[in-house]
């Protein structure tokens, strides 16, 4: 199967998370104390930048990855099967962060909470689902069904916990560690540190970050930055299908049999490689339950928050349960 590009999508929310922080540092701004003048220049500025970015980020895509590929009519790409779906939760986890720090800068602008909240989702889906578009116009790719649902999924999982509670008591966030995978198919899964955290996907884990303290009573004494984590990851990938022959000469065919794929070398020995998935419980931080009176503080805490720390972990997989000393 033909690599989507993931890494294009979640590169550009990263750049796009860097220029919102620094716009809108000062989140915290109640919009009722704002003045009229102040939220008119604020919500200029709000529209200004993110109207920017959005033109000139889908322009600059297309200029870097769509040309190289011939222009199609629109079509569809079913690649829900590929991935152990680690790519899916990839798009979930853009789209939900994305929501996420919108809504930050909405309040910035002098917006109240509820219009915060749905301009949030419906641009973290809007903007994901117009790349979706592009593929679909890309003889290289495709609209995937799949990875729209996902992208609505991840703004929903921001929504429905903000304006039901509040607050986000359950973050969506990403860990990684280097495999030896990538140096098998570099040119698949990534040919250095700097794309092989988006590229191989048997490094990746996402996590379901719980704040337990955040359903219990306000008074209760359990501190509200500790979170419970539970993740999900998958190992033995080295292609998107799950039965690949990869050659010699980087050509590949399909094997009969499932779930197992094989490297032949360049003297002819095959290497085999079954894929399963992984799941994992381990602590967390909240960052955005530290208590600090520094804006500038709140938002570098706000962008960590969409990161997994090392702790110890346990595991579990086809093989038992395996305790991680220090899992990323």
């Amino acid at each position: 199967m033909v690599f989507k590009f993931l890494y294009k999508k979640i590169a550009f929310f990263f750049l796009f998370i860097l220029i919102i922080q620094n716009c809108f540092s000062q989140t915290t701004d109640v919009p009722d104390s704002l003045t009229k003048k102040q939220k008119t220049i604020r919500q200029s500025i709000l529209v200004g930048t993110t109207g920017a970015f959005t033109a000139v980020s889908l322009v600059g895509l297309n200029q870097i990855w769509y040309k190289q590929y011939a222009a199609s009519k629109f079509h569809f790409f079913n690649d829900n099967n590929e991935w152990c779906q680690m790519d899916k939760l990839g798009h979930t986890f853009t789209t939900y962060n994305t929501a996420r720090e919108i809504y930050r800068a909405m309040l910035w602008a002098g917006y109240n909470r509820k219009q915060s909240v749905f301009i949030g989702e419906a641009y973290g889906t809007a903007y994901m689902t117009a790349i979706e578009i592009m593929d679909g116009f890309s003889s290289g790719w495709g609209f995937s069904w799949g990875d729209e649902v996902a992208n609505v999924s991840g703004s929903a999982l921001f929504t429905l916990q903000q304006y039901f509670w509040n607050e986000q008591r359950i973050h969506l966030k990403y860990s990684f560690h280097q495999t030896f995978y990538a140096g098998i198919r570099p040119s698949e899964l990534g040919t250095s540190l700097e794309s092989q955290p988006i590229k191989d996907y048997n490094g990746q884990t996402y996590w379901l970050s719980v704040s337990p303290a955040s359903f219990f009573k306000k008074e209760t004494k359990f501190p509200k930055w500790i979170a419970f984590a539970f993740g999900y990851g998958a190992t033995g990938m080295i292609s998107g299908a799950s039965n690949v022959i990869v050659y010699p000469n980087g050509t590949t065919s399909t094997n009969p049999i499932n779930d197992q794929s094989i490297v032949i070398g360049a003297n002819g020995v095959p290497t085999y490689y079954y894929r399963y998935r992984k799941f994992y419980f381990s602590l967390d931080i909240n960052f955005t339950k530290i208590k600090t009176k520094s804006k500038f503080l709140q938002s570098v805490f706000s962008v960590f928050n969409g990161f997994k720390l090392p702790f110890p972990a346990v595991e579990f997989d086809k093989h038992g349960v395996n305790f991680k000393p220090f899992y990323f």
